[in-house]
């Protein structure tokens, strides 16, 4: 399972010891619980199992896919721990402009659907829940009733950051150690423990591993996951490049290793336990000021110190807490040195597992989703819920994407046809006439 699975399995598991909880996975899947039922959610059983729920917590386009959800009586929490619309900026920069244009709009049209109809929303830290009060003020959500019932809005979004399991970590076979060829049992290993997207920046990395290994040989960077367990996610450009950055160093197999596939999250612990450091770099853009990178919770469940590039929610969490060291994008120097530090400095490692331990503690599953579990014990609809304030908008949410991709096209055929923007552009005007000034206007064409 990649993040947002273990996030709703962890929701089901603490929602099930105050209701009761079917989990509805949107790729068939073979995993059971004693605690509650594992469906899949297809579209057949879907309405079934809606009629069924007093409350309905979900992540993604469900009300998208599926908008007669949204008419229906039911309480909804929508769970925007992931901010995809930011996401899709950074990972779509290669495609033509006309369908980043497209699917950008797509996004953030899914996710206005989810503000203008949930009566609670969840979100990962405090700096996210500023962007996501933002967007609700633009779709109408922050007025009177919603104000009056709760002027600190808590009771409409409130923070839910990715958590950790409550019994620590045990590991029942290496993962790592002696188990990929090139890895010794005394080698000091460096764990990317997750995918690998375009929105990361593995290639600093690896730079800065080339650096390290000239005076410690010993040193071996893992990347735990490459393959996406959704087999509708592909492989991202980003590893692509990290692969083909180690063969031309000459580190892949010797230094730099790629585990294929995806590990099973109950045997993510023997990867994590054969680890003595675990690393997430980034790039600088607006994706990294409001993520919350949950393969981070996994080293802290597993008391590794961390080294992560800054500029995220986890910079400040790891600096004042001292729980590994922070470096800037981009820089292999720095990158290179905290590595250094972390792994071969056994003083100062010691006492960071110490604080990464001790830290940890207020990060379990059952602390972190009380918001949630709160909630849905007194659960209710939002103050505003039918009121009215958010008709105009709700129109605009739902606004046809048909009409939106017309718009796109028309745009993306002027950049096609540049040379001939004056006659495309009559062209057009004959053609859409209002509908095309006031497009060319939205998006600043001259």
């Amino acid at each position: 399972m990649a993040g947002p699975a273990i996030r709703a399995l962890e929701m089901a598991k603490a929602l099930s010891q105050v209701s009761t909880v079917i989990l509805a996975a949107t790729v068939p899947t073979t995993f059971v619980h004693d605690g509650f039922d594992v469906v899949d959610a297809t579209d057949s059983n879907l309405r079934g199992l809606v009629r069924w729920s007093d409350i309905i917590v979900f992540q993604g386009a469900l009300l998208s896919t599926h908008p007669w959800i949204a008419k229906t009586d039911k309480i909804i929490v929508a769970d925007v721990y992931d901010p995809m619309h930011l996401e899709t900026l950074e990972q779509q920069k290669h495609i033509p402009a006309g369908i980043r244009f497209v699917e950008t709009l797509d996004i953030v049209a899914i996710f206005n659907e989810q503000l203008v109809r949930a009566d609670f929303l969840l979100c990962a830290s405090e700096k996210q829940r500023d962007l996501w009060i933002g967007q609700l003020a633009s779709v109408g959500r922050l007025n009177p009733l919603t104000y009056d019932r709760d002027t600190s809005l808590r009771t409409l979004i409130d923070v839910v950051p990715f958590g950790i399991q409550e019994a620590p970590p045990q590991q029942h076979k290496h993962g790592i150690r002696g188990v990929i060829p090139g890895i010794g049992m005394d080698d000091k290993v460096v764990l990317w423990g997750g995918g690998i997207y375009n929105w990361f920046d593995p290639l600093t990395l690896i730079l800065a591993i080339a650096k390290v290994s000239q005076s410690h040989p010993d040193i071996k960077l893992v990347f735990m996951g490459t393959q996406h367990p959704n087999p509708h996610v592909p492989e991202m450009k980003m590893s692509f490049e990290a692969r083909e950055l180690s063969k031309e160093l000459g580190l892949e197999g010797k230094h730099v290793f790629f585990n294929e596939g995806w590990v099973p999250y109950n045997e993510r612990a023997d990867f994590l336990l054969d680890a003595d450091l675990g690393v997430s770099t980034h790039l600088d853009h607006l994706e990294t000021a409001f993520s919350f990178r949950t393969r981070i919770l996994d080293y802290l469940w597993a008391g590794l110190p961390i080294v992560a590039t800054s500029g995220d929610t986890f910079e400040a969490i790891i600096e004042s807490n001292i729980l590994g060291k922070t470096v800037p994008p981009g820089d292999v120097e720095h990158l290179a040195s905290a590595i250094t530090e972390l792994l071969y400095d056994q003083k100062l490692s010691q006492a960071v597992r110490v604080n990464v331990n001790h830290y940890s503690r207020n990060l379990k599953w059952n602390l972190v989703l009380q918001p949630l579990i709160e909630f849905v014990i007194a659960s209710q609809h939002a103050a505003d819920y039918n009121s009215g304030f958010s008709l105009g908008i709700t129109k605009l949410a739902h606004v046809g994407r048909r009409t939106l991709r017309q718009r796109i096209f028309m745009y993306s055929l002027s950049v096609k046809l540049n040379g001939f923007k004056y006659s495309t552009d009559l062209f057009l005007k004959n053609l859409f006439g209002k509908t095309l000034r006031k497009f060319k206007k939205l998006i600043h064409v001259d």
